[in-house]
Order: C-alpha cells, then structure tokens, then sequence
C-alpha cells in the first residue's frame, strides 16, 4: 500500500470533545482538556505517524457565536482559517444536541470541497445506541457529509475505528513533519498550556477566561529542567482566587501542573508559579501578540 499523509481539520463548537478525540487518536496527551468550553484557544498540529501513514490533526479553538473581546475574535479566526489548505475535515457535534453554535460551523464546513467525516459523540450517554438514528436523519436533512460516524471518543474499539475510516480519505503522499515529531508547537508552549489547564479545572466558573500563562524560564539543569511561569490575570481580586488561602490553590495547581509536564518530558521538572495582574490584556491586541495569540 501507498504512504499517506494529511492534514485533517477538527472542527466543531465549544466543549464537544475535539481535544480529548486528538489525545485519543495519537495515544498521547497533548491537547489540553477540560469540562468549561473554549479551553483549547489556539491551533495546534498532532501528528500521528505509523509506517503506512502520517495523519496531521489540527486541533481548532470551539466556533462560537459573538465576539465580545479581541481573545474571542482571535479563537474563531484561527478556527475558521484552520478549515481551509486542509485534506479532510473531522466535524464533531454531540449526540441529541444541535446548536446554533452547530448551524455556525456548518456555514464554515459547507463552503469547503474536501472528504468531511461528521462524528457524532458522546452517543455514551444515549439510552441506547439506536436512540441516535433519529438524530442522524434529522442531521441529514440540513447537511450530507462524506460519512457519519458515531462514537463515543473514550472508547478505544471506536477510535480504531474512526482512523480506519479517515486513512481511507487520506491521499497518497509522503510525510509531511518529521516522523519523530508529535506537534510543530515547542515544548514551551505545551508547558503553558498544561499549566492553564489546571487553572481551567481549579478555578471559579469566569476567571479562567481572564487568565493565560507565559513561560519566562525553561532550562534545563543536569537532568532537571527548571521552568518558571507567569499566570496573567485581569483584576487584583482575581490574583488573590488564583493563589488562594495561604497559597494552597497555587500550591495545588503548581503540583498538578508539575506532573503532566513531567510525563510529557519525560524528566524531573522544577516549577515556579506566579501571578501577576495586567488589566484588559484579553480585550488588547497588542498584549494578545505579545502573549502569543497572533
């Protein structure tokens, strides 16, 4: 059989599971989750390669209604222009649910002419799994994708399954990234987005939408690498909710963050956490930039 190889837009609205179907797909962490919507905000490339193929997942910010800030202008720029230049589209919406947020993305999807593969997930939490063919025929009705697929993104026998179904749209090429590569984003940038995804899961409901983090110090030591980091917020009293009573809440995310990152590395990791407040940098394009959302 041929090589094949690809890039395959992931694309869907807020909170339906892209990041945790990637993860699953290349059998390793790399796309931060959490249960709040729009925790992924920028686009990252995951690349999967085995001897017969090279899938190049391109993990999309949630496309959501409304741009009340620059951040939120940032996040559905880099989720629409990720649809275009690619080979395949993997569009996931949720069992039972269709939104307006849903209509959105299929105004994106249907103006592109590449194989799309419509998955349906969290059928898991169907009563049964033939409660989801009246969805499916009611999804048929406003658009006719290259193929359905419903899955639930934690079942392994499923995501089998789903990669046998995409490497059947790919085309044949050779590798587009280095074989030996998981992502073209930088350990750095990894780092920080394992850092923010403990503050998405710890933190109250709106805060960590005012919050991101930059990495000022990755060195590594003999066998140690030492990182420090800034965790930027908007107001003084939401510094005061990221390090919590007596430090605890800064304490528990740094050690939470400390580990995943050891288990991306792969070695020791000494972590410094600190928090520093800079108003409106969420709303500032120019502070976006500087942070990395360009």
């Amino acid at each position: 059989m041929s090589f094949k190889s690809g890039f395959i837009a992931v694309v869907g609205r807020p909170n339906v599971g892209k990041s945790t179907l990637i993860n699953e797909l290349i059998g390793q962490k790399l796309s931060i989750t959490s249960h709040r919507p729009q925790t992924t905000r920028h686009r990252i490339h995951a690349i999967d390669t085995s001897d017969d193929y090279q899938m190049v997942f391109v993990d999309t910010p949630g496309i959501h209604m409304g741009n009340k800030k620059a951040i939120n202008s940032y996040m559905n720029r880099a989720a629409s222009s990720s649809i275009k230049d690619v080979d395949m589209i993997l569009w996931l919406i949720e069992a039972g649910k269709w939104t307006k947020e849903d209509m959105r993305v299929l105004e994106h999807v249907s103006q592109v002419d590449v194989p799309v593969i419509l998955c349906i997930n969290k059928i898991d939490n169907l009563a049964s799994p033939q409660s989801v063919l009246p969805f499916l025929e009611k999804i048929s009705e406003k658009y006719q994708p290259t193929d359905m697929f419903p899955l639930s993104a934690f079942r392994k026998k499923d995501t089998i399954a789903l990669r046998k179904l995409l490497l059947r749209h790919l085309p044949e090429q050779g590798v587009i990234f280095d074989p030996d590569y998981i992502t073209d984003r930088s350990e750095k940038f990894i780092v920080a987005e394992f850092i923010r995804e403990k503050l998405m899961r710890h933190l109250e409901d709106e805060l960590p939408y005012d919050l991101t983090v930059e990495i000022e110090q990755f060195e590594l030591d003999g066998n140690m690498q030492r990182i420090s980091a800034r965790i930027f917020v908007d107001k003084e009293s939401q510094k005061n909710i990221v390090i919590g009573n007596k430090g605890e809440m800064l304490k528990l995310i740094g050690t939470e963050a400390r580990k995943s990152i050891e288990g991306f590395l792969e070695r020791k990791v000494f972590l410094k956490l600190w928090v520093k407040v800079s108003s409106g940098w969420s709303d500032d394009k120019r502070a976006l930039a500087s942070l990395g959302y360009d």
